[in-house]
């Protein structure tokens, strides 16, 4: 399958004024063709029973590099999988895009298919590892929610234990940053946390909550029974405006749903 042909298969799944929704909802400046999430999952689904894995990280590769609204995202979808013999050419692939990440709904997808790469390799959070230092703040979010399927395990062993906590640490190491999205992150990954080791989110919200910006502190504390007391509040300005000029959503199911 060429680029030509992918294109003309997502351009024909557009819906007429969805375009300018979307452009509108997602603050894009690049192309957008108006299409449904639930049409590009059907015709990355096709193109994955399709294509061979070297075939569809050659495709993906040429997709991103369209910088088609539609056709990241299905870059991304084409190397959604849990299962792929010999992935280390789509794991690259997929860290190559990091320094392109510029729009929570393309990063997000993005990392659903590094969550997959992740937990069939963990050894590759050494990687991640890396990203939390560096100055591109999408690539800082990335190290977080690629990392999501941590937050959501129950009766963890050792090891997977030990991950968790290294996660938290780089997420307790972005508490400084006013950042809207990297807060959204934070809050994102706590929250999901609550839901599986309820103590153990609490645990991160009484030592690093009060650093948090408020809308982050109250989305990751939004599942916990109990409430918390924080005796040290920031309340500087910058943190009365709890949302960004920009993509408001911040991403999570909205990646799925929205797009």
């Amino acid at each position: 399958m060429t680029l030509e042909d992918a294109l003309n298969e997502l351009n024909a799944a557009f819906e007429p004024g969805r375009a300018e929704q979307m452009v509108s909802y997602h603050k894009q400046k690049r192309i957008v063709l108006g299409i449904p999430n639930t049409a590009i999952n059907d015709i990355t689904k096709g193109w994955r029973q399709a294509l061979t894995i070297e075939e569809r990280v050659t495709l993906a590769d040429e997709l991103w590099k369209s910088d088609v609204f539609e056709a990241r995202i299905a870059a991304a979808k084409l190397l959604t999988q849990a299962r792929i013999k010999d992935d280390a050419a789509v794991w690259n692939l997929l860290q190559s895009w990091l320094p392109d990440f510029d729009s929570w709904a393309i990063a997000d997808h993005a990392c659903m298919a590094m969550q997959k790469r992740l937990v069939a390799d963990p050894s590759r959070l050494d990687e991640v590892e890396a990203w939390t230092s560096v100055e591109h703040m999408w690539t800082r979010r990335a190290a977080l929610v690629a990392c999501l399927p941590w937050a959501k395990l129950n009766n963890l062993k050792p090891e997977d234990q030990a991950r968790r906590d290294r996660i938290l640490g780089w997420a307790a190491s972005y508490v400084p940053d006013r950042n809207w999205f990297l807060q959204k992150a934070i809050a994102w990954w706590v929250r999901d946390l609550s839901k599986h080791d309820a103590t153990a989110s609490r645990d991160f919200l009484v030592e690093h909550g009060a650093g948090m910006k408020p809308f982050a502190r109250k989305e990751a504390a939004k599942y916990l029974k109990e409430p918390i007391e924080y005796p040290d509040l920031v309340t500087a300005a910058q943190d009365t405006a709890e949302e960004p000029e920009v993509e408001t959503s911040g991403g999570e199911d909205d990646a799925t749903q929205r797009s």
